[in-house]
């Protein structure tokens, strides 16, 4: 792969009515990042050759977007992998601004002085391949100049592990100091270590499986039929319609399912309980607070992602299992020769606390399964980063010679 930075980015294609700024009461077809739109901190890395596919053919022009922070070492030792989950993208931290519609989705853990101190490590975040902030996926342009569409291939998250691999090469990263992801990400940060065990050296996963789950599959596909039957869709082959004629209301709906699943019970109860929203009568078609909090995260959502990226990266979760073709779940573990901490939420009902248990008893070497204690389900990976912040204080801690980090404030362990 060569790299490119923000200036050196493609030229940008003609401006076209499908990415204009619409009306705000109507929705973009997509909210992918589009050639032409500001580039933000991203920088590009591009594969020459084509991207062999685990589920056959070879995906052509392929291009990876990411961000760093810090400086590499001279031999790239120092460099560490941060793997999104599903609708994150390559800006970990930093404010939201031209081209990054989001603050970063872990801006607390990264910057001088935090658990990855920017001025010891060179922290490295791509958008996942088949993702819509940058790389390759159904939003982008074939090397024909087509939109891929409804054409884009299915992936895998070995064929997304593969792509970042031909970004660490052109970075010169050799081996990963660490590796970490949640959910999602952790499934790559997990295929890393099998696939590619020497060139991860630590690896921290949250709040992730060993195989996607058959409710994770049902929950997954509920989500994709709500996309799919929306008549926007069309196929997959909507990019190009207009503001407010994109696959929204389908998207929207994978997004408030997806979220109920995100967080917990005992957490939307404390939040909302049966209340009204203001203003609001449920018995006369209002709605209650719970419904309004799901509108809110739908409208975001169909505003910064792209339905197509959605369905693409859902089946890819849909499809990881770390023991297919390697002789089962406990055979491909016992591939990580990485020094390994794997943690799970007490009440995320998405991805139980069973399943981190099943990883950490079957990597070498893993430490006991550690608990992250959050009111917020699944989502507890990503808001309690002083829990998450020690685990990787465990796992890269701070230089020879310095004190021992403080155990205050870190995750309860349970055998």
């Amino acid at each position: 792969m060569r790299t490119t930075a923000p200036a050196n980015a493609p030229a940008p294609s003609p401006p076209d009515s499908s990415h204009a700024s619409p009306p705000a009461s109507l929705p973009p077809a997509t909210g992918a990042w589009q050639e032409g739109d500001p580039p933000g901190d991203r920088r590009w890395a591009a594969r020459e050759e084509p991207l062999p596919l685990e589920a056959g053919g070879a995906l052509p022009g392929v291009r990876i977007a990411y961000e760093t922070w810090g400086r590499p070492a001279p031999d790239a030792s120092n460099a560490v992998l941060l793997l999104h989950a599903l609708t994150g993208d390559s800006h970990a931290a930093g404010p939201a601004g031209p081209g990054h519609p989001t603050p970063g989705w872990w801006d607390g853990l990264i910057g001088p002085g935090r658990a990855l101190d920017t001025d010891r490590w060179f922290v490295v975040a791509p958008n996942v391949l088949g993702g819509c902030q940058g790389s390759t996926g159904p939003a982008s342009h074939r090397p024909d100049g087509r939109r891929w569409g409804g054409a884009f291939p299915h992936l895998t998250p070995r064929d997304q592990v593969a792509a970042e691999a031909g970004l660490a090469d052109a970075l010169g990263i050799e081996s990963w100091a660490l590796v970490v992801g949640g959910s999602m990400g952790g499934m790559r940060a997990l295929e890393w270590a099998v696939t590619r065990p020497r060139r991860v050296r630590s690896l921290l996963l949250l709040a992730c499986t060993a195989a996607a789950s058959a409710e994770q599959i049902a929950w997954a596909g509920v989500q994709l039929r709500a996309i799919r039957s929306d008549p926007g869709w069309r196929g997959g082959d909507y990019h190009d319609a207009g503001p407010g004629r994109g696959p929204h209301t389908g998207l929207g709906l994978a997004r408030r399912t997806a979220h109920v699943t995100y967080r917990s019970e005992p957490e939307l109860q404390a939040r909302f309980g049966r209340l009204p929203q203001d203003g609001e009568d449920p018995r006369r078609g209002g709605r209650y607070r719970v419904d309004s909090y799901l509108d809110h995260h739908a409208d975001k959502l169909v505003r910064r992602f792209d339905a197509g990226s959605y369905v693409t990266l859902t089946e890819a979760m849909n499809a990881h299992d770390v023991g297919r073709g390697r002789g089962g779940t406990a055979a491909a573990l016992r591939r990580v020769t990485a020094r390994t901490l794997v943690a799970g939420v007490d009440s995320d009902r998405l991805y139980p606390l069973a399943q981190q248990a099943e990883l950490a008893a079957g990597i070498p070497g893993a430490d006991r399964l550690r608990v992250i204690e959050s009111p917020h389900g699944h989502d507890g990976f990503l808001v309690e980063t002083e829990q998450v912040a020690s685990l990787i204080g465990e796992l890269i801690g701070e230089p020879a010679g310095d004190r021992e980090p403080s155990t205050a404030g870190r995750p309860t362990v349970r055998s």
